[in-house]
C-alpha cells in the first residue's frame, strides 16, 4: 500500500548495495566506538523473534476465546473474544517495523494484516453497503451464506469452510486486494460486525446470537462459527511460520546476517517506510484528509488508536534495541542507536528525541481514544480538536522519518527509498 518515495531522491536500495563494500559496517568491524553490524542485527533478530512469539501466544489465547464463544455463545464469551483480539494486536503491531526492509516479512504480511477489506465477501452487510462494486465482482459474495460460490467464472465448493478455502481460494480472489478473507481484520469483522456509526460514537455491534445455532440471528450461525474458527486457525499457522523465520537458523535471520551492511539498510528501510508512507500517510493522513471512517485501520472494533500507538512503539523498539515482552521480560542488546552514535552522537540523540516526541503524541491520541472519542471520531470533519491530535502524531512520524534519512547518510548507506503516500506527497491527487 502506498507509493514509492525517496526522501533523498538518489536511487533505490538495490542500486546502491554494490557500493557499500568499503563501508565500516562490514563483517567484524566492531570497535570501542560502537557495536558491529552483526551484533546489531542479532539484537534486531532477537526482538523480531520475541515479537512474533508474543503475537503467536496471544493469537493462541484468542483462539481459545473463540472456541469458548462458539461452544457457549453469550455476551460474556463474545466480549472475552473481543478483548483477546485487542490484546493480540498489541504485540503484532510492534512487529510491523520489520516489514519493509525484509522481503520475507513483507511478502507474508498481507496474509495476516491486509486492509481495508470488502466485508461483503465474508458475511451479511447492511443495505447501506451497497450490492455491487465496479472494482470487485465479489463485493457481496457472502461466503457464510453460500456453500457454492462462483469465482473467476468457476464453481467453488464452499460447503466446508476450511483454512485452505480461505487462504487458497478466497484471499485476494480475482486478484482484488480488498478481498481479504484471512488475518486479524477478517476475524475482527466476524467478532464486531460492521461499524455503521460513521464518525459518531460506537463500534460494530454484532450480537452473540450470530454464533448461536440454537437461537440464530443473521442466519447461517454454524457457517459463521466455522469461518471464524478457520480464520483463527490460519492466523496461528501463519504466525508459527514467521516465528520459525526468526529463530537461530531461520531464513529471515540468515538473510540479514549473510550481508550485514545490507541488513542495517533493511532496518532503516523498515523504520522509515513505516514512519512515513505507511503510517503517517496511508493509515493516518489519508483518512484525515477525507474525514473518512472507512480509512481507519481497525475500523470494526474502533481499536485504531491502539494499533497506531503500538506501530510507533515498534519503530522505537528497533532503534533502541529494547523490547518489553508480554510476560514483562525484556529483550535488549547492541542497537542501531549505538551504531549511529558511534558515527554521530548528536544525530543519534536527535532520532531518539524525535521518536519519543512521536510516542508522546501517539500516547495523547491513545488516551483520547480511551477517554473522549474513538479514532474515527477524531478524524471527523469539523472536529478541530480531534483532528489536531491526529495531525500531531502525523507530524511526529514525518519528522522522525527525516532524521532516519539522515542516519542513512551518516552510515554511508547511499540512497534508500522509503515508502511514500500521495496523502503526504501530493494531497490534491487524493481528491481526484
Amino acid at each position: 500500500m502506498g507509493f514509492e518515495f525517496s526522501l533523498s531522491g538518489r536511487g533505490t536500495v538495490a542500486a546502491v548495495f554494490a557500493g557499500m563494500l568499503a563501508f565500516g559496517l562490514a563483517a567484524g568491524s566492531a570497535s570501542a566506538a560502537g557495536p558491529s553490524a552483526e551484533d546489531v542485527l542479532g539484537t534486531y533478530s532477537d526482538i523480531a523473534l520475541a515479537g512474533y512469539e508474543d503475537s503467536l501466544a496471544t493469537a493462541r489465547a484468542l483462539d481459545a476465546a473463540i472456541d469458548n464463544l462458539i461452544a457457549q455463545p453469550s455476551d460474556a464469551t463474545l466480549l472475552a473474544a473481543r478483548a483477546a483480539w485487542i490484546a493480540a494486536r498489541a504485540p503484532y503491531q510492534q512487529t510491523e517495523a520489520f516489514r519493509f526492509g525484509n522481503a520475507i516479512v513483507d511478502d507474508w504480511e498481507g496474509r495476516v494484516n491486509a486492509w481495508p477489506l470488502d466485508e461483503g465477501l465474508i458475511d451479511y452487510v447492511d443495505a447501506s453497503y451497497g450490492s455491487d462494486s465496479d472494482e470487485n465482482g465479489l463485493y457481496t459474495l457472502n461466503v457464510v451464506a453460500n456453500p457454492t460460490l462462483t469465482i473467476n467464472g468457476e464453481t467453488v465448493d464452499a460447503s466446508s469452510i476450511t483454512p485452505a478455502l480461505l487462504s487458497d481460494t478466497l484471499q485476494e480472489a480475482e486478484e482484488v486486494e480488498a478481498n481479504v478473507a484471512t488475518g486479524y481484520h477478517a476475524i475482527e469483522f466476524l467478532l464486531w460486525g460492521q461499524d455503521l456509526n460513521g464518525t459518531g460514537p460506537g463500534a460494530g455491534a454484532r450480537p452473540a446470537t450470530d454464533f448461536n445455532t440454537a437461537n440464530c440471528t443473521g442466519g447461517n450461525c454454524d457457517r459463521r462459527a466455522a469461518y471464524l474458527k478457520a480464520a483463527s486457525t490460519l492466523l496461528i499457522a501463519d504466525l508459527e511460520e514467521m516465528v520459525a523465520n526468526w529463530t537461530e537458523d531461520g531464513a529471515a535471520r540468515e538473510a540479514l546476517l549473510a550481508e550485514p551492511t545490507v541488513g542495517i539498510a533493511a532496518i532503516l528501510t523498515g523504520m522509515g517506510s513505516l514512519s512515513y508512507g505507511e503510517l503517517a500517510g496511508e493509515r493516518m493522513k489519508l483518512g484525515l484528509l477525507l474525514h473518512d471512517p472507512e480509512e481507519e485501520h481497525d475500523c470494526f472494533s474502533d481499536n485504531t488508536y491502539n494499533s497506531h500507538y503500538f506501530d510507533q512503539m515498534g519503530i522505537r523498539n528497533v532503534y533502541t534495541g529494547h523490547y518489553l515482552r508480554v510476560d514483562g521480560s525484556v529483550v535488549s542488546g547492541p542497537s542501531l542507536a549505538d551504531l549511529v552514535a558511534a558515527k554521530d552522537k548528536a544525530l543519534a540523540d536527535e532520532i531518539a528525541k524525535k521518536l519519543d516526541v512521536t510516542v508522546a503524541a501517539m500516547a495523547a491520541m491513545k488516551a483520547r481514544g480511551e477517554t473522549v472519542e474513538a479514532y474515527d471520531q477524531m478524524i471527523g470533519e469539523g472536529n478541530d480538536e480531534g483532528n489536531a491530535v491526529v495531525q500531531a502524531a502525523i507530524d511526529g512520524l514525518v519528522g522522525q522519518a527525516r532524521s532516519i534519512e539522515r542516519a542513512v547518510a551518516a552510515l554511508d548507506l547511499g540512497a534508500i527509498d522509503f515508502e511514500g503516500s500521495d496523502s503526504l506527497d501530493n494531497p490534491n491527487a487524493v481528491f481526484q
